[in-house]
């Protein structure tokens, strides 16, 4: 770990597309500024660092329409073509690029523990870190994001 460098580090805990772009978009930034950039995966958010996981990501509309049967599926097929539109790389090729870039992912370890993960199952390079080793990492942060 360069001590030298500034530091960033985001937290993502939603597995859908807007719980899922934010913290890899500003990952990447950060690292392109020369940061060391970390993002922490938790909760629901674990399922993007799990193989096939961000292929699987979802938009759920906010309020009453995001309850309607399928209304999700329809939405997410929508979103998709904005996202592919506008020329931005899908989640996956994100989360590579994030990898490439330096960014490293990382998985809550009470999360694996709870959900009973088996972490042959996370995609590759991702590292496992308890509460204590992101906290001791985010306290030297000058960038800490929920994102």
């Amino acid at each position: 770990m360069d001590t030298t460098k500034e530091k960033a580090a985001f937290i993502c805990v939603k597995d859908t597309l807007d719980g899922a772009y934010p913290s890899l978009v500003l990952g990447i930034n950060a690292a392109r500024q020369g940061m060391e950039s970390k993002i922490f995966y938790s909760f629901m958010g674990m399922n993007l660092v799990m193989a096939g996981g961000a292929e699987r990501a979802k938009f759920i509309p906010p309020g009453m329409m995001g309850a309607v049967p399928g209304m999700s599926t329809i939405a997410t097929g929508m979103m998709k073509k904005k996202i592919d539109k506008a020329n931005i790389p899908s989640l996956a090729e994100l989360q590579e690029m994030a990898q490439l870039e330096g960014v490293e992912l990382i998985a809550c370890q009470m999360t694996i523990d709870m959900m009973e993960i088996d972490e042959s199952k996370l995609i590759d390079d991702v590292v496992v870190w308890t509460a204590e080793d992101f906290l001791k990492f985010a306290r030297e942060c000058k960038i800490c994001l929920f994102t």
